[in-house]
Parts: structure tokens; sequence; C-alpha cells
């Protein structure tokens, strides 16, 4: 584990290789799982403050979904705060494209300017995983069979995570926690990088 700050880093984010390769997968991180994504407590407001303006971006049994379990709900097992899913298949903000790939639909309402807020921080920082303890804040590679193809195509093209996810650790972090970052995961692979 690496230290910056308040935060433990698993040397897993310098070491591991990741490019999501969408036309692969097809987005099955969004449809794949127990439980629709983690939510962080200031993301529920959020969520209810934008939900008319990201409806027509959604499907009509995301919207029925979402109507009938609130923008958010809460994992039955941990009481985390997640989003809602489509009779347990996708996640309620999930949309299709025409060759059945995955879209977020709040993604695609901010892409057009209808939001200013992109999507939720853990869709956009997988495979980052956030545990937040009382004294620290842990950053762990989440290792998935569904995104076998995105470490596939991130060992060919030679990238790390961290580089991959360099937009939402900034947008998580800031640009300064990215650049103590970066240079730590230059050190790291000075010392122990092949």
């Amino acid at each position: 584990m690496i230290q910056i700050d308040d935060k433990l880093i698993s040397e897993d984010i310098f070491s591991e290789e990741f490019v999501c390769n969408l036309s692969k997968c097809k987005g099955a991180c969004c449809v794949e799982g127990d439980v629709g994504a983690p939510l962080d407590k200031d993301e529920l407001e959020i969520l209810d403050s934008i939900f008319d303006k990201i409806k027509p971006y959604l499907t009509q049994e995301g919207i029925k979904a979402l109507e009938e379990q609130g923008t958010w709900t809460t994992d039955p097992q941990d009481g985390m705060y997640v989003t809602p899913m489509v009779e347990d298949r996708e996640c309620a903000y999930v949309t299709f494209d025409e060759k059945g790939i995955t879209k977020c639909g709040i993604e695609k309402a901010y892409e057009d300017g209808a939001v200013d807020w992109q999507k939720p921080i853990s869709c956009h920082l997988y495979p980052i995983r956030i545990t937040e303890y009382s004294t620290f804040t842990a950053l762990n590679y989440h290792e998935w069979k569904v995104c076998s193809d995105a470490c596939a195509l991130g060992k060919e093209l030679q990238v790390p995570v961290y580089k991959f996810l360099k937009t939402p650790l900034t947008r998580k972090y800031g640009e300064e926690f990215y650049g103590v970052l970066s240079e730590a995961a230059e050190e790291w692979k000075k010392a122990y990088g092949s």
C-alpha cells in the first residue's frame, strides 16, 4: 500500500493494466452484479434534483424502476447507498445503443449539456473501489471477470489503472493529488516494476 495524505492506495493501481473495451464487454459492469452502483451520500440529492432532466435519456423500464424505487436505494446486505436496478438486471440509469452496448443515461444528459453532473463517481472510477474508514480512505483495484477484455486491452496498450482513470481520480481528489499519485507510481515502477 502507498499512503498519500489520509489515503491508502493499493499498489495494484500501479501494476495492473486496464482500458475499457466496450465493443467486447458491451458494458457488462452496468448489467451484472447483485446491486446497483455504489453512491456517495452527497450524490443522493443530486440524483433527486436531476431526475426530470435525465428522464428523456432513460429507458421506459428504467424510468418505471426509478419511479417505483426512488432515484437511489440501499443495498439490503450492508445498507450502502446504490442505484436502483431494473428487475435485478441492469442499473436503472442504463440505456442500450443499437449494438446492445450499455450507456449511462446520466452521462448522455451530461454530454448534451442537460445536466452538469457526469455520473456517480463509483462508475467513473471503476475498477477502483473506494472504502471510507474512520481515519483513512482505501483505494483498491477491483478485479471482476466481466472486465477481462479491459485487462487484456490495457495490457496490450500498456496503460496502468491509475493512468486510465486520470480524469475521474482528478474529479474526485483534484489535480494536486493526481500529480502526487503519478509521482508515487513512477517511484514504485522504478523500485518494483518490470
